[in-house]
């Protein structure tokens, strides 16, 4: 489990996050929304330790990351797996050698071991002939598929998604979506997703904590969504006539069967 507290980051005066709080537990997607500038990617990063909070505490099963030495925070990023939002694939190796990349840094395997391990994942995400291509010959839904066998190859407890359909039309989307999802529940990670997708927040949302300017103005799941009541959360996910049509009739047919 990864606990933030009172978590606030500034930049040059400016303070972007306000004292966020919130949990991320094992086996659930987390999803971290809000519109541009709300301070989800500083969140993100700051739960990651990429940036230092000002203040607050980030508690992964009880260590305060920002009080962590080298060499145990050292030992905490070998847990952590990244699906950075581009793929971030290396072009001139092959869909094995980057998924062996992280193995070949972190890692005393043999090259049997690398390689058995790197056919495992591939086959858990459906890529299971794939070993040797290259970037460039494949679709932007399987480059997806390949950064996130390249994410879990070293059995991570931890996973942060930075916007994992960026780019994806909306059918591959969904793919991605139930396949981070099902791997989040197979293994047990704590999965944090930065998100701007509404198909992931509905998809996948089993926690969500909506960002406003800087501070958590909303918490909860996909489930509690759609019968939010707070005004700034409505305007961001049902942005659209559709949407709120959609939620209007969604909340009818929940009544309905409340009187019945």
């Amino acid at each position: 489990m990864i606990e933030v507290r009172d978590v606030k980051k500034s930049f040059d005066g400016k303070l972007v996050l306000q004292g966020v709080s919130a949990k991320m537990e094992p086996g659930k997607t987390s999803l971290i929304i809000g519109t541009s500038g709300s301070g989800k990617t500083v969140f993100m990063k700051v739960v990651i330790g990429l940036f230092a909070p000002d203040s607050g505490e980030i508690l992964y099963e009880g260590r305060d990351i920002t009080k962590m030495g080298t060499k145990e925070l050292k030992e905490l990023r070998k847990q952590i797996g990244m699906l950075f939002q581009g793929g971030a694939l290396f072009d001139s190796k092959t869909v094995e050698a980057n998924v062996m990349f992280p193995l070949d840094m972190f890692t005393h395997m043999s090259d049997a071991e690398k390689l058995k391990r790197v056919n495992e994942v591939l086959d858990r995400v459906n890529l299971k002939d794939a070993n040797k291509k290259f970037p460039a010959e494949i679709s932007g839904g399987m480059k997806k598929r390949v950064a996130l066998a390249r994410a879990i190859v070293q059995n991570p407890k931890y996973l942060f998604c930075d916007e994992p359909n960026s780019g994806l039309d909306p059918q591959t989307s969904l793919v991605i979506d139930k396949l981070v999802k099902e791997i989040t529940t197979e293994y047990n990670i704590t999965t944090v997703i930065n998100t701007h997708d509404m198909n992931t927040v509905m998809e996948s949302g089993d926690h969500i904590v909506y960002l406003y300017q800087g501070k958590k103005q909303w918490e909860g799941s996909n489930k509690e969504i759609i019968f939010s009541d707070d005004e700034k959360l409505n305007k961001f996910i049902f942005a659209s006539e559709f949407l709120t049509k959609a939620k209007e009739m969604t909340m009818m047919q929940a009544n309905d069967k409340l009187k019945g």
